[in-house]
């Protein structure tokens, strides 16, 4: 059962939602209480019947969940820094970050499911799902401690109990990068369930886990930040400096010379520099201040 609060009127449960609002509506209210986005456009035949069953789903759950519509014709910077392709797609967002999503139309079913989840990973529904939780939590400061191998076997005992349970998944494969481990994080990520391969968790730590490839070729910082300043026309030097800088810890720099490689040529090596930002912004957290500001800067370079 999805009543999980009292009844409010769907104006408070549900709304359109513009760039200038996303943040008070969607990220700041989601540290109290889970809020799905549903991008959308007019013209989609899909969304149309998506989005009122969607709706209905939301409505049903009587509080325990809001959802905002962002109308994508409307709103194409917020959608372009959530990385939204094509529409429908949704996301639900829960203390500033994404948790879950889909794209496409799905059967109502899998809709009241999708807003089941959403519900219980917020701590809405008790039980065993909180507990899993928890324990996806601990695994998390267990990896952030430097505990890696503690924290992989912790997802992988997730696991045992929910085998769709996308952050573990993710958080398994964050941890076997962490140990240098590439090859069995790889295998992990092809592994996960068909249904949980395009959830924002694993596209993270997909995007990590082509990163720590490049780390174990990337070059010295200080001879390539020599030949970019002799030669600052070179873009292989200012890719390759970029993917170095990356590798030591400088992410933020790593950005600011693939936007410079990006301004100077967006063209590049078939669109190389704006590729392999996305590929950075993906590894991080949405709301990530390195994200924002890269994506800004990026966008007033494409529609300049």
């Amino acid at each position: 059962m999805l009543e999980l609060g009292g009844a409010q009127p769907q104006g408070d449960l549900i709304k359109d939602v513009s760039e200038a609002e996303f943040m008070a509506e969607v990220i700041e209210a989601s540290q109290k209480v889970p809020v799905i986005v549903d991008f959308w456009a007019p013209w989609c035949g899909p969304c149309k019947t998506l989005g009122p069953a969607l709706e209905a789903a939301v409505t049903k759950a009587g509080g325990a969940v809001r959802m905002a519509k962002v109308n994508v014709d409307e709103n194409q910077m917020i959608a372009g820094q959530l990385r939204v392709q094509s529409i429908p797609t949704v996301y639900a967002f829960w203390q500033g970050q994404p948790i879950d999503g889909f794209q496409g139309a799905v059967a109502g079913s899998e809709i009241e499911a999708f807003v089941k989840r959403v519900v219980e990973a917020a701590g809405g529904a008790g039980g065993a799902e909180d507990g899993l939780a928890q324990a996806v939590e601990a695994a998390e400061q267990m990896l952030e401690e430097g505990a890696a191998a503690d924290a992989a076997q912790t997802f992988a005992a997730i696991l045992q109990e929910e085998p769709a349970n996308a952050a573990a998944y993710g958080g398994m494969v964050r941890a076997y990068i962490a140990m240098d481990d590439l090859e069995q994080a790889e295998a992990i990520l092809n592994g996960a369930p068909a249904e949980i391969s395009t959830a924002p968790e694993l596209e993270a730590a997909h995007a990590r886990l082509e990163l720590a490839r490049q780390a174990r070729n990337a070059g010295p910082v200080a001879e390539l930040q020599s030949t970019v300043e002799t030669e600052p026309d070179n873009q292989q030097a200012r890719f390759d400096l970029a993917l170095a800088l990356h590798a030591s810890g400088k992410t933020a720099d790593a950005v600011e010379q693939l936007l410079e490689c990006f301004r100077r040529d967006q063209e590049w090596n078939d669109g190389a520099a704006k590729a392999q930002l996305f590929t950075i912004f993906d590894a991080l957290k949405p709301n990530d201040p390195i994200v924002l500001n890269g994506r800004r800067k990026l966008s007033s370079m494409i529609f300049a």
